[in-house]
């Protein structure tokens, strides 16, 4: 029987910016000529977020794509986050301009801004996503008054959990009451409170998935199988249409770049993987664990491919689990940028939605 595609999304909790506290910078802040067209190289401020599922992201920083491709009129200024509501709001304050961001973020600033604020330029990965539960649990219904973590109330795994437990019958609610208890915490409380029994799994992105693994769990959902092909957005790539429209010429490099570095990813994955590691250790002050890292790749895609379709779809499934009103996505996408790039280098094109 074919399992009806479903996911993840917005909610009215989310659309409450948080502040932008960002982890780190990889480029100097400095001579800011640049946004608004001044003298001077144009300056772009990239954000991203450290991890796997941004890996075009942290390969094309750390390997230098991203600056071989803006060439020497660009001076790319990069700055790191933990989550999406603080890279948006960051966008919306000025203090950015592109940034790599997950879906439910995507949307978040497309609605808010009602349609004016952001367009996606670019996909960069998919998949990635898992509901890992304790052992002993084997079937949806076993789940029924247990404790299931996600990393935000309304972010894309809570709506996802919540949508597939919707589809099997069991109910939840915002509170946490209903047949299963959903727990909102951040991805790092996940391990700590799922070895000591707090919850009995959770519905998270890698690596988390494969650290949950290690802990002695157990896959009981990979999201890949809910969707068509296996394929559903985890990471975009969007720009302010404010340096869109100024620097239009900037944005097709930043899309050479993300091109090129999937190409990197895909063609050199121990490398790509080795860059990962080092560069989050530059970030964070402790390389992430290249065995790790080696464990969750299998489930991830990149792709310059956003998967629009997954993305409305995952708007439905929000709407359907009350956590938030419909949105009009009418504008969202400019792949105009991309396919220029895609078909001068005889690579196929991607459908603009």
């Amino acid at each position: 029987m074919r399992r009806l595609p479903f996911r993840r999304l917005l909610s009215v909790a989310t659309l409450a910016v948080v502040g932008a506290a960002t982890l780190g910078t990889t480029a100097a802040c400095g001579d800011d000529t640049d946004a608004a067209g001044g003298s001077g190289p144009v300056t772009l401020r990239l954000g991203y977020f450290p991890n796997i599922t941004h890996a075009p992201a942290v390969v094309g920083v750390e390997k230098g794509i991203f600056t071989e491709k803006l060439g020497s009129g660009v001076k790319l200024d990069t700055k790191t986050f933990n989550a999406g509501p603080a890279a948006i709001e960051a966008l919306f304050s000025g203090a950015l301009d592109a940034t790599y961001i997950g879906p439910n973020p995507t949307v978040n600033a497309f609605s808010k801004s009602k349609g004016e604020a952001v367009r996606v330029i670019s996909g960069a990965a998919s998949g990635g996503v898992a509901l890992v539960v304790k052992p002993e649990i084997t079937s949806v219904e076993q789940l029924r008054g247990k404790k299931i973590a996600t990393p935000q109330l309304g972010n894309t795994q809570d709506v996802a959990l919540r949508y597939w437990l919707k589809e099997k019958g069991l109910a939840t609610t915002k509170e946490g009451g209903g047949d299963v208890k959903v727990v909102p915490q951040e991805n790092a409380q996940t391990l700590e409170t799922f070895t000591s029994g707090t919850i009995d799994g959770a519905w998270v992105p890698e690596p988390f998935v494969s650290r949950l693994v290690n802990a002695g769990g157990k896959v009981l959902v990979d999201e890949r199988d809910l969707w068509p092909d296996k394929k559903f957005v985890i990471t975009n790539l969007i720009v302010s249409t404010k340096f869109l429209k100024a620097h239009p010429d900037v944005v097709k490099k930043l899309v050479e770049g993300q091109v090129a570095a999937n190409d990197f990813v895909n063609s050199k994955p121990d490398e790509a993987q080795q860059a990962i590691s080092d560069h989050i250790g530059k970030i964070t002050g402790k390389p992430l664990d290249l065995k790790l890292i080696k464990q969750a790749w299998p489930t991830l895609e990149f792709t310059n491919d956003p998967i629009p379709s997954s993305l409305k779809v995952g708007l439905d499934h929000a709407v359907a689990v009350e956590l938030t009103a419909p949105v009009d996505l009418t504008g969202l996408y400019d792949l105009t940028y991309l396919n220029e790039v895609l078909k001068a280098q005889g690579k196929p094109e991607v459908t603009q939605p």
